[in-house]
């Protein structure tokens, strides 16, 4: 599957990352605030630029591990507000795992859940998956009442699993199959 023609939204485009997407792309890379619970640190412009061309190259998921990165922005036009993955985890298991990080500005309004709905939808639609997935540090928590807005359970709360950034941190995994997103999508059907 490739990724090519934006999805659109009530409010948003989702689309695939280009050149211009530098300064929106460092904006949200360089907050301590975004960066907080992943696993990398704020990012300086060239750190950006090598990110930057990984998601332009990231639009075609055939095998395990391959990746879409998805640049989401309001259709009323403007920057960059959100940067969605997502990882085809497993063919065999038809499993794939979501990511995100939104821009503080647009925060508490709703784009993010609006966004992550359209990514869920998508990645059922088009890969025939059997159960998508998102891990999260277990201290975000407006990143897991997104999960529960969307309708994932909370499969998993695992005790000081990793070591991130000098400490141990705890994990939660969430998830949902497609029979249940399909309830989820059109709860008048069932």
């Amino acid at each position: 599957m490739q990724f090519t023609e934006p999805i659109l939204t009530e409010r948003l485009i989702l689309r695939p990352f280009s050149e211009n997407d530098l300064d929106d792309l460092c904006d949200l890379q360089s907050r301590p605030e975004l960066t907080r619970y992943l696993y990398w640190d704020p990012r300086q412009r060239p750190e950006v630029a090598v990110a930057l061309q990984k998601k332009m190259a990231a639009t075609t998921i055939t095998n395990d591990g391959d990746m879409l990165s998805v640049a989401v922005t309001k259709k009323s036009g403007g920057p960059i507000i959100g940067d969605l993955n997502l990882v085809f985890v497993s063919a065999l298991h038809q499993h794939a795992e979501f990511g995100y990080i939104f821009h503080p500005d647009v925060h508490g309004q709703g784009y993010a859940t609006e966004a992550a709905r359209a990514l869920v939808n998508y990645a059922f639609d088009h890969l025939e998956l059997h159960r998508v997935t998102a891990e999260l540090d277990s201290r975000n928590t407006a990143s897991a009442a997104l999960l529960e807005r969307l309708g994932l359970r909370r499969e998993a709360h695992l005790v000081e699993n990793e070591w991130v950034k000098g400490e141990w941190t705890d994990g939660l995994t969430y998830a949902v199959l497609a029979t249940e997103w399909a309830t989820l999508r059109h709860p008048h059907n069932q």
